[in-house]
């Protein structure tokens, strides 16, 4: 029975061996010739002026939930446009599906407004 899963550990095998044979390769055949110049902190060319490690404001985490939110949006319209000639095509299902994408977009709307009215969207 271990002889069928063979040819999967050879694959394992092969594809951890060309990601890491560069990389060893490059640690052990690469120039280390590190000085102060190339240990120096690097920031836009000057040094750091505040601790990487500040707290950032809630709100740039709620921007980037609400660009993921309207991300999926557009990930969930494009398999509804692809069918979208199927869908007006067929009698049965061409108001449900456009109904439904219209639910769809009615509560993302509801959501979006929602946020608007809550402030969010504002940076100051």
């Amino acid at each position: 029975m271990l002889e069928a899963y063979f040819p999967v550990l050879v694959f394992i095998l092969f594809a951890a061996g060309f990601g890491l044979i560069p990389i060893f390769a490059g640690w052990i055949l690469g120039p280390s010739k590190p000085d102060a110049e190339k240990l120096s902190p690097f920031e836009c060319g000057f040094e750091p002026f505040e601790d990487a490690r500040i707290k950032f404001d809630v709100r740039y985490y709620l921007l980037a939930i609400l660009f993921i939110l309207f991300d999926l949006e557009v990930a969930f319209l494009f398999p509804w446009a692809t069918i979208l000639r199927e869908i007006a095509g067929t009698e049965a299902v061409r108001s449900f599906g456009f109904f439904e994408m219209l639910v769809f977009l009615g509560i993302l709307l509801v959501g979006y407004i929602y946020v608007w009215k809550k402030g969010a969207l504002d940076w100051e």
